[in-house]
């Protein structure tokens, strides 16, 4: 009973920054994570010959056993950087599925997947969808488990559930016959819905933010903790979202053991409001990486107040006043140095005089240019994703 069957995919990931070129995808990377974790763990994907060989050396086979079907086209994310849109290669209306995976275990794991699908039986059974736009229903392809906990992101868990309201689609997939409903927050961290009430589960504390993959690996730890080890749902939210974390600041897998995890991290909490987009625009690249920045804080569920979206190019004495109310009116600021721009320079020395936070982006800004900057409590980055996940968290 502390075997684990992982179903999912095993995709190529590069990334430019930081740099990442793997072979994981989530059924990959969750089979990494586990060892350790859980006795033997059988894993079940489609996969190009290449991409089994690529991934082969990443786990012990004494501990991951990797059955894979064979598939002709190799599935492809391409990041900017961790919190962008990847870039699927084939595009999705020209990935052809292929034959369904039937896989019976007491303990199982499955991720929906681009290439296919997997049919379970299981006694216990954790099922990550995969998919904000069109999530498969777990019983759809025919699947069955006595104890099923489903575990998805806030879209995820809305489409599945079908209604607006994510706590009513929780609700109604608890009736449909899951016995957990878990939504994955990202930094707002999660919620733990059962028959006996709801649980918010915060976040944990990490000095650098590597995302990609988080989530494969909050269902990951939650499938080793709820299904093989039966823990209640709570606690092991809890040590999933302890993983994540650890994850996130060392991007090393396998996962350490639990009592490592425990209870040696600051929860945080992530806090809304308006963020002041400060920075450059006015060159292709310049323009590129604001729009970059400000749908990365949509998706972050923050609002923007961007002086290039809201108050536009136009004389001095047009957009000062403008930018300088909206400034006022922002709870935060997040500035853009790499460049030393006059403008974004004084929008920061304004912005530290009436006491607002600032974050800042200095991937290529040299120490003594950042002697002021550092010196009025400003929050310097030189990763674009950790500085964003620090505003939101305001650390």
């Amino acid at each position: 009973m502390n075997d684990l069957t992982i179903a999912g995919g095993l995709y190529q990931e590069r990334c430019k920054w930081p740099d990442w070129d793997r072979v994981f995808g989530s059924g990959g990377r969750a089979a990494a994570a586990l060892v350790g974790h859980v006795g033997k763990i059988t894993f079940r994907t489609y996969a190009t010959s290449r991409a089994k060989a690529a991934f082969g050396p990443v786990v012990d086979p004494n501990r991951v056993d990797v059955l894979s079907e064979s598939t002709e086209r190799e599935v492809a994310f391409e990041y900017v950087h961790c919190l962008s849109t990847p870039i699927i290669t084939p595009a999705r209306d020209f990935i052809v599925p292929n034959k369904t995976l039937r896989v019976e275990a007491d303990c199982v794991l499955r991720f929906g997947m681009l290439e296919g699908s997997a049919s379970v039986r299981a006694k216990r059974c954790v099922y990550d969808p995969q998919s904000g736009f069109s999530p498969e229903p777990f019983e759809e392809n025919g699947s069955r488990a006595k104890h099923l906990a489903i575990v998805g992101n806030r879209m995820e868990i809305l489409r599945l559930g079908d209604s607006p309201d994510v706590h009513e689609a929780a609700g109604k997939l608890l009736r449909g016959g899951a016995e957990v409903v878990v939504i994955k927050l990202g930094l707002q961290g999660a919620t733990v819905v059962t028959q006996r009430g709801v649980t918010q589960v915060d976040p944990h504390y990490s000095c650098r933010a590597w995302l990609l993959g988080s989530g494969d690996i909050f269902a990951a730890m939650f499938a080793a903790r709820w299904a093989v080890h039966e823990d209640e749902p709570e606690r092991a939210a809890e040590l999933a979202s302890a993983a994540v974390a650890k994850y996130s600041e060392t991007m090393a897998l396998p996962l350490p053991t639990v009592e490592s995890l425990q209870g040696h991290r600051d929860r945080v909490q992530a806090h809304g409001g308006v963020v002041y987009l400060a920075g450059p625009f006015f060159t292709v690249a310049q323009r590129w990486l604001i729009e970059d920045i400000r749908d990365a804080l949509y998706r972050l569920r923050m609002e923007v107040f961007s002086p290039l979206h809201e108050v536009g190019i136009g004389s001095a004495q047009e957009v000062a006043s403008k930018d300088l109310d909206g400034l006022k009116e922002s709870d935060v600021v997040f500035a853009i140095l790499d460049g030393l721009d006059s403008g974004t320079l004084f929008e920061v020395g304004y912005a530290r005089s009436i006491g607002k936070d600032v974050y800042v982006l200095a991937q290529q800004v040299t120490d003594g240019d950042l002697k002021m900057i550092e010196g009025s409590g400003c929050k310097v980055h030189r990763d674009l994703v950790t500085g964003l996940c620090h505003l939101v968290w305001r650390r």
